[in-house]
């Protein structure tokens, strides 16, 4: 598991793979069926999906943010901070 409490095996999943495979989990919820345990894991999976879902829309938010625009009109990017 990563530092951000995402599993390593989410990491390469995009938006929308994360997004579809969490609905998919809570349509499967909703329905009711299987057994406890079952549940449990999917829920837990659909907690770290969204959280991953999460820290992707913040990280597009900041790269959006940063996104300035010259009196030109000229659009122009400053870098991401890491760290």
């Amino acid at each position: 598991m990563s530092k951000n409490g995402v599993p390593d095996d989410m990491k390469n999943l995009g938006f929308e793979e994360a997004l579809e495979e969490l609905e998919k989990i809570v349509r499967n919820l909703e329905l009711g069926q299987g057994n406890l345990d079952d549940a449990m894991n999917a829920y837990e999976r659909g907690a770290q999906l969204k959280k991953h879902c999460e820290l992707q829309l913040a990280e597009a938010k900041t790269r959006v943010e940063k996104i300035s625009f010259a009196d030109s009109g000229a659009a122009s990017v400053e870098p991401m901070e890491t760290g």
